[in-house]
């Protein structure tokens, strides 16, 4: 999947996460985490955030993440979508675990 332009998805209200993605023009991937929780839960977050891209075979993006404690699966779902809008590519229902 190719990021094609700026995409956002979720809030900064507690217990959600705002993720932004974009192109980052041939120079892979690149995560950004701003998180309340970042010292208990910053590698667990970002094992998450790495195993979507991975599923999403995204190979060149900037991440910016604003965690206010949410939950795995809520960071999953935020960053599917942002993905998917960033990509212009409607999510594929049948991929979701």
């Amino acid at each position: 999947m190719q990021i094609i332009k700026p995409a956002i998805a979720g809030t900064t209200e507690s217990s959600d996460v705002q993720i932004m993605v974009s192109p980052n023009n041939g120079n892979g991937i690149e995560i950004n985490l701003n998180s309340i929780v970042k010292a208990q839960f910053g590698d667990s977050i970002l094992e998450t955030v790495k195993e979507v891209l991975e599923a999403f075979d995204v190979k060149d993006a900037i991440i910016q993440i604003q965690d206010k404690g949410a939950f795995d699966w809520v960071i999953r779902a935020r960053m599917q979508a942002a993905l998917c809008r960033g990509s212009e590519t409607p999510f594929d229902w049948k991929q979701v675990e």
